[in-house]
């Protein structure tokens, strides 16, 4: 009976593959959070949103159960740390494929198409650590897959950022080739990609360009026509994606490997943390990123537009904040699904919110009406909140950096009250907090409630990666600041 039943499951799923899906968009679904959104919600979310493709960091075992027989396309991330030990054994990697892949798609129906190995694993700031593992794991990964007769339909691939590839001395697109020092490295891989059917995939971040130089244009970090455009011979490139996709391209041809397809495989704008990360500038890059896909537009060297998946799907207070305190916010959704700005996807439909999400009562964690500022215990008191809650949002240029001190306390508290769930004791900082029923949210700067675990039933993760991120993570940069903010106000 289970074999009759797991047949007609494979049929199921091989027959729904061959109906072509409507044109849609990718997106990312990170699931570092304290409180995630419900796999169910977000599955419907991606639908009700016409999204066809979507690209998990991890095998998370809730999300893909919730993605069978979606229809949704699905690029399953493995991710670093497994690279050591997938590269050792041709094993591990069987036993990773049957568990990640196999019984995904033969149980569940879920659509895998990529097996994403590694996550930009040559990042120069890793000093070279996974550039002896990458490639071994890659190649057992697509052994394993080519043993489970999965490698007709799941492709392999490795998504890099945009580091790998770089200008000559001209600083011009064509003079694109790989980074000197993975130089070999990377026409090993992309030869095995191309022998393999495989795919190129990168990630892309013309905010990054903004952040990390105080020079960059603005205007040319955006799809604006009235950016001074670099000239290389015939072409005029107005935006820095062109650039620095051209420049891709220049390095695959210039290294034999012209008809190489390209994903982007993360691209967009975060929406607070940094004076640049704001709703403005994410609406204004997003939605001219998806109208060049809506008018069918690529890049001079590439007409056709890439599969992209956009970066990412909902906020996640529990990412590590060290590339900078935004990276909590790249979400075209809040944290619970919620509108962050208008906007129109590809098929000319504005996008929509979660449906059915649950919260905790309305209770806020504040500072005391008769607590002062000046009290001594008030900066171990943020200090303690901001350690294992996200602060990020009051740091300089971001949401709530407005608030008064008062303000800016009230905030750390909350914060905390909220990823604790509201419980008994969580708003009790030696007196000086109170909870409220008033929501105390000010302009901008929004006072978060969570969603309610209790009435949803809760992400888990087995794929024994702490898929969502451990629940301590310290904000220590923006409790600094903010101590320091509320120093200099008294």
């Amino acid at each position: 009976m289970g074999v009759v039943l797991a047949s007609a499951v494979w049929l199921f799923f091989l027959l729904g593959e061959a109906v072509p899906m409507a044109d849609g968009m990718g997106c990312n679904w990170g699931t570092r959070s304290s409180h995630p959104l419900p796999a169910d919600i977000v599955v419907r979310l991606l639908r009700d949103n016409n999204f066809d493709k979507v690209k998990l960091f991890e095998a998370d075992a809730a999300a893909l159960r919730a993605l069978g027989r979606s229809g949704i396309e699905v690029m399953v991330g493995i991710p670093n740390e497994l690279l050591a030990p997938l590269a050792g054994s041709v094993n591990a990697a069987e036993q990773w494929v049957m568990q990640n892949v196999s019984t995904y798609v033969s149980q569940y129906g879920v659509n895998i198409t990529h097996v994403a190995v590694g996550n930009e694993p040559f990042l120069k700031t890793y000093n070279g650590m996974f550039e002896n593992t990458t490639f071994a794991a890659l190649q057992n990964i697509q052994a394993a897959l080519i043993k489970a007769g999965l490698s007709r339909q799941v492709r392999v691939t490795v998504p890099l950022n945009a580091d790998v590839y770089q200008s000559g001395a001209s600083g011009l697109p064509s003079s694109g080739d790989f980074r000197n020092d993975i130089h070999g490295l990377m026409v090993a891989i992309v030869g095995f990609l191309q022998d393999n059917g495989g795919t190129f995939t990168v990630n892309i971040y013309p905010f990054l360009s903004l952040y990390l130089d105080p020079h960059f244009p603005l205007d040319y970090a955006f799809f604006s026509p009235s950016a001074n455009p670099i000239v290389d011979g015939p072409i005029s490139y107005s935006n820095a994606f062109e650039a620095s996709y051209d420049t891709l391209i220049w390095a695959l041809e210039r290294n034999g490997f012209g008809s190489m397809p390209v994903i982007v495989g993360e691209i967009g704008w975060p929406t607070d943390g940094d004076i640049h990360a704001n709703v403005d500038y994410a609406r204004r890059f997003n939605q001219g990123l998806v109208d060049r896909i809506r008018q069918r537009r690529g890049t001079p060297k590439r007409p056709a537009p890439p599969d992209i998946y956009l970066f990412g799907l909902l906020d996640e207070d529990q990412k590590s904040i060290q590339p900078g305190n935004f990276e909590p916010h790249w979400g075209l959704f809040y944290y619970d699904g919620s509108l962050k700005y208008q906007f129109v996807m590809d098929d000319g439909r504005p996008l929509v919110p979660a449906r059915g999400v649950r919260y905790l009562e309305r209770h806020w964690c504040v500072l005391s009406s008769t607590a002062s500022v000046t009290d001594p215990n008030i900066a171990d008191a943020v200090g303690y909140a901001c350690e294992y809650a996200d602060c990020t949002s009051l740091g300089y240029g971001s949401s709530c950096n407005g608030l008064d001190a008062r303000g800016n306390v009230s905030y750390a508290f909350n914060q905390l009250f909220q990823v604790a769930n509201q419980q008994k004791g969580a708003c009790n900082f030696s007196d000086l907090s109170v909870v409220t029923e008033t929501d105390p949210s000010q302009g901008s700067c929004k006072f978060n409630i969570m969603i309610d675990e209790g009435k949803h039933d809760r992400a888990v993760n087995t794929s024994g990666t702490g898929g969502g991120g451990a629940l301590l993570r310290r904000w220590a940069a923006v409790a600094i600041l903010l101590l320091w903010t509320i120093s200099y106000v008294l």
